[in-house]
């Protein structure tokens, strides 16, 4: 074999409350205009026929605590609190059981967003990557084991921006649930260990400036938070 002509970085591993064990990040799905509150302050009805998702690279991803710069090209730039659902098994074409089984854990996850290229881009029928993949642009905190957290539709969402609230909403909002969820994906991907899926915003989306904090949280999960320092 060659040698390679160069390192990559190691990949970005997600604490586990109560393990000594980190997960690893693999590949990183996103659902879009999940919640139908959100979708409509973007303008958009949702698409009941079938849920819609774009990515973000796992080396993009950073954990809760980070204090990482304003990014460059927009003038716009977004915070979205989600929950995230880790793969723990590989699952390809899954029914419904199989796809509760093949989570192995949640957490709660920042989906940061340069609104102002996502728009553009949008409007132009381009993908949405340089709006939506961005260095740091997915942010997660410590993730808990299935086995000891369960979405319930009561679970409260939601996010401040130095202390004052910005997003509240709970987890029957979803319009796909997790199991739907990972059966459609899994009838596109086969999904495996690593794959982490971000399963939407609700509504209350808004800009963020450099010198914020901000706070997410969902019942029951570790809370998130990210400050924002001066751009480079």
């Amino acid at each position: 074999m060659p040698d390679n002509l160069f390192s990559l970085p190691d990949p970005v591993v997600i604490p586990m409350q109560g393990q000594d064990a980190a997960y690893p990040v693999g590949r990183i799905f996103c659902v879009g205009r999940n919640y139908a509150a959100h979708a409509a302050e973007m303008g958009h009805e949702v698409d009941r026929e079938a849920p819609f998702y774009f990515t973000k690279s796992a080396p993009n991803a950073v954990l809760t605590g980070a204090s990482v710069p304003y990014p460059p090209g927009t003038e716009n730039f977004h915070y979205e609190m989600e929950l995230a659902v880790a793969i723990g098994k590989p699952v390809f074409r899954a029914t419904s059981a199989q796809a509760w089984d093949a989570v192995y854990a949640y957490g709660c996850a920042l989906d940061m967003t340069r609104r102002d290229l996502q728009i553009r881009e949008r409007n132009k029928q381009r993908p949405w990557d340089l709006g939506k993949d961005l260095e740091a642009g997915a942010v997660f905190a410590p993730l808990t084991s299935a086995a000891d957290w369960s979405p319930q539709g009561n679970t409260r969402i939601h996010l401040s921006v130095n202390g004052d609230i910005r997003q509240d909403a709970t987890l029957s909002e979803l319009i796909w649930k997790i199991d739907e969820i990972i059966s459609h994906l899994s009838g596109y991907y086969h999904l495996r260990p690593g794959d982490l899926i971000l399963t939407g915003t609700p509504a209350g989306v808004g800009p963020v400036q450099a010198g914020d904090v901000i706070e997410g949280g969902i019942d029951g999960l570790q809370p998130i938070q990210l400050t924002l320092t001066d751009s480079e």
